[in-house]
């Protein structure tokens, strides 16, 4: 199977899996605001879940309610990003964002639910058997999400826009390794914690990912197609804010991605050809358009 037809396939399972979840609950506007933030998307952090649970031979349905858990906890991110207070965006994958649907009330408890569905999902036997190996997807997850993580990333970056000063490529770099990065790797190395692995392989593949990953979304912010994107583009530059492509320039942004690519794809030499699936999510990090 291609990596293309790996990603898709892994995409609808995944999609699947949360519709069903989000289904089992009680009718509301909520979980109709859940059902429209979970439809679409690329799911690299799902598919990355499930191919580091094949590698260690995890059983597929387990890596499911894993990659579920993540994707959950994505849609809370980019719901609460797209509110007014922070990025006040009208437009997510391509359809209104959850607070132009509904309202931002709606919105930020749509959030609150998609983040605490992920660690419902992470927390029952079918994740996995063993109640150490949840507890421990749940404290990696609770940490890579919370004030030392994704938040503490995005704060640093609201507060960037009012800042006196540029940020420094090495500010940059630290920021996004909480707003983006930190995701990244727990979706990585989740399929060796629920095997029962070293996660370190898989963790330093995802720190380069990761940051290849968002010097992609500067150089897209800058060049590419909104209606591919299916968000607003720009805006960066109409913040005044400093970029991975604003410092190092269009190439130098891509050659910085591409050295990351190969950096990532060094990291899994001990999986030898097993995990060229993953060296190939890799290297569509930075040659997506959307």
């Amino acid at each position: 199977m291609s990596f293309a037809a790996g990603l898709e396939a892994a995409a609808a399972q995944v999609e699947a899996r949360l519709m069903t979840a989000v289904a089992a609950l009680p009718e509301s506007a909520v979980r109709a605001a859940m059902a429209h933030a979970l439809t679409g998307g690329k799911r690299l952090r799902g598919y990355l879940v499930l191919e580091g649970a094949r590698l260690h031979g995890v059983p597929h349905e387990q890596a499911l309610e894993a990659a579920a858990a993540i994707e959950a906890l994505h849609a809370y991110s980019l719901v609460h990003d797209d509110l007014p207070c922070m990025d006040d965006d009208d437009l997510r994958r391509g359809r209104p964002t959850v607070h132009r649907v509904w309202d931002e009330a709606t919105a930020i408890l749509a959030g609150d639910a998609l983040q605490t569905l992920a660690f419902e999902l992470l927390a029952a036997p079918a994740c996995a058997p063993d109640p150490g190996i949840r507890v421990a997807l749940i404290a990696r997850l609770a940490a890579a999400s919370g004030a030392a993580g994704m938040v503490l990333g995005q704060a640093l970056d609201i507060a960037a826009e009012s800042a006196a000063e540029p940020l420094t490529l090495e500010a940059i770099t630290a920021l996004q390794a909480g707003k983006t990065g930190a995701l990244i790797r727990w979706s990585a190395e989740a399929g060796a914690v629920l095997g029962g692995a070293d996660p370190a392989p898989l963790g330093r593949y995802a720190t380069a990912l990761g940051l290849a990953f968002q010097i992609a979304d500067d150089i897209l912010d800058v060049e590419g197609d909104a209606a591919l994107a299916g968000k607003k583009l720009r805006k960066d530059a109409g913040r005044h804010k400093a970029t991975f492509v604003s410092l190092l320039g269009l190439a130098g942004a891509r050659a910085r991605a591409e050295a990351l690519v190969a950096e990532a794809c060094g990291a899994l030499a001990s999986y030898g050809d097993r995990a060229d699936a993953l060296q190939e999510a890799a290297r569509f990090v930075v040659t997506r358009r959307a």
